[in-house]
C-alpha cells in the first residue's frame, strides 16, 4: 500500500497505523530454562558421550566432539548472547581486552569477514569469559581454529542464502531440545538470555553493569537513554568480576571438566 501511494496509484494507505492485537505480554513470550531443562540439555549424550557431533549427537557413545553444537549452548548459558551473535563470531572475537579474555561482540572484523551484524548499536559490547568457559578450554579451541586458518569460530554452521547463521542452528537446536526431552512451550535458545538475566539478578550485579553485559537498553526513559552517551563505559576488569560472580547453581557441569 505504501508503494501504491508512492506511485500515485492511490491517494492514501488505508492500512496505515493498523496493527494486529497481541494478547501475549512481552514478558511471557519467552521463558528462562528451568533447572530441569538445563540438566536435560547439558547431560545429553552430546555432553556426556555420543557417537559423533553430526547425525550421532543424540546417541550414547564415547565421543565428546568439540564443535559448534557443543560450544554454542555453553556460550549462550554463560554470556546471554543472542544466537546469531554467537554463530557469527570470528576466531579473533575472543581476545584479550586490558589483559582479560573477552568476547568482542562487534559488527567489525579483524580477519576480513563481512557477514556480521548486530540487532542494535547498543548490542556492541565486551563480555569477559566466564571461568567455566576458561576451564573448558574455549580460548584454546579458538586458538586452534586460528592456527588452522579459519576465519569463523564456528565455520561449520551454514550461513544460508541470507547469510544468517542463526537460522540453521536454531532449527537444529529445536530438534536437540526435542531429543533431550527439554522442549517446552515458550522456551527456545533465547531462553538462555532470560536465564542469564536471572543470574545477574541473583548475583545482585549493578544494573548498569548488567545492561552492559547483555547489550540491553540502559533504561526505560529518554533521559536514561541519553545518559548512556556519557563516559567511556565499564572497564574489562569490572565486567570480569561481575561475570565471575555468576554461580549458575541450577546446573552441574562438573562432568565436562573431566
Amino acid at each position: 500500500m505504501n508503494w501504491a501511494v508512492a506511485e500515485e496509484l492511490i491517494d492514501r494507505n488505508p492500512a496505515r497505523g493498523l496493527r494486529l492485537p497481541d494478547d501475549v505480554s512481552k514478558r511471557d513470550k519467552r521463558h528462562p530454562f528451568s533447572a530441569h531443562q538445563l540438566s536435560l540439555i547439558f547431560h545429553a549424550p552430546l555432553y556426556t558421550g555420543c557417537v559423533d557431533g553430526e547425525p550421532g549427537y543424540a546417541k550414547v557413545g564415547s565421543d565428546r566432539p568439540q564443535c559448534a553444537r557443543y560450544w554454542v549452548p555453553l556460550i549462550g548459558l554463560h554470556t546471554g548472547m543472542r544466537l546469531n551473535e554467537i554463530c557469527q563470531l570470528d576466531v579473533t572475537d575472543i581476545r584479550l581486552v586490558d589483559g582479560v579474555p573477552c568476547f568482542c561482540v562487534t559488527p567489525s572484523s579483524q580477519v576480513g569477514s563481512n557477514d556480521k551484524s548486530l540487532k542494535t548499536s547498543g548490542s556492541e559490547r565486551v563480555i569477559p569469559l566466564h571461568p567455566t568457559l576458561l576451564d573448558l578450554g574455549l580460548p584454546a579451541f579458538a586458538d586452534a581454529k586460528r592456527r588452522q586458518g579459519s576465519t569463523k569460530l564456528f565455520e561449520e554452521i551454514d550461513a544460508g542464502s541470507r547469510g544468517v547463521r542463526a537460522v540453521a542452528f536454531s532449527k537444529w537446536f529445536t530438534q536437540f531440545l526435542q531429543s533431550t526431552g527439554a522442549r517446552k512451550s515458550r522456551t527456545s535458545f533465547h531462553s538462555f538470555r532470560h536465564s542469564f538475566r536471572d543470574e545477574l539478578r541473583i548475583a545482585r550485579i549493578d544494573y548498569d553493569v548488567a545492561m552492559a553485559l547483555g547489550g540491553w537498553v540502559g533504561g526505560p526513559s529518554q533521559s536514561n537513554a541519553a545518559s548512556e552517551n556519557y563516559g567511556r563505559g565499564h572497564r574489562a576488569e569490572v565486567l570480569r568480576e561481575a561475570i565471575s560472580s555468576l554461580g549458575f547453581a541450577d546446573i552441574d557441569l562438573s562432568h565436562l571438566r573431566r
